[in-house]
């Protein structure tokens, strides 16, 4: 039975150089002709990635660039709109304030033609009354002086005195 224990150590002593000999040798195969492709592989699927992050970050970068640049510019647009906005206020206050001066100015100067024409036409009046009281004053004189009046001579006087002023005012 000793034989038979030193042989069946042999054999599995031999069947264990065995195994690792294939094993060794799978080891190297697979290092030759999977291990190497399978880290070109990983390799360059790292530096895909990896390139793909700094791209995204270049992206991103750009992207918040743009951003600002275009916060910026509607920044620039929101004053620009406020800066007309307060001209065309500032114009339009302007031309109200001109447009009422001239106004006033213009009232000013109707109401002094006016006072103007009021005068006038006053002077005129007193003028034409001066003119009718001084001419009936000496019709009525000079009939006075051609005869003597009596109550009814008066009444009749005064009648076409009365009469007189009112044809002179129709005309």
């Amino acid at each position: 039975m000793l034989s038979h224990l030193v042989v069946a150590q042999s054999l599995y002593f031999g069947d264990s150089l065995f195994y690792i000999v294939c094993f060794i040798l799978l080891m190297w195969l697979i290092k030759i002709f999977a291990w190497k492709p399978i880290t070109k592989m990983m390799s360059d699927r790292a530096d895909k990635i990896s390139n793909d992050i700094d791209s995204a970050e270049k992206s991103r970068t750009d992207a918040a660039a743009l951003v600002a640049k275009r916060q910026s510019a509607l920044n620039a647009s929101h004053a620009e709109a406020a800066e007309i906005v307060q001209t065309a206020k500032s114009n339009g206050q302007e031309q109200r304030d001109q447009i009422m001066a001239q106004a006033q100015a213009d009232v000013q100067s109707l109401k002094t033609s006016a006072q103007k024409d009021i005068d006038q036409e006053r002077e005129d009046a007193l003028s034409h009354a001066k003119d009718d009281v001084a001419s009936l004053s000496i019709e009525i004189a000079s009939k006075i002086i051609q005869r003597e009046l009596n109550a009814d001579d008066q009444k009749a006087l005064i009648d076409s005195y009365i009469e007189g002023l009112g044809k002179q005012h129709e005309s």
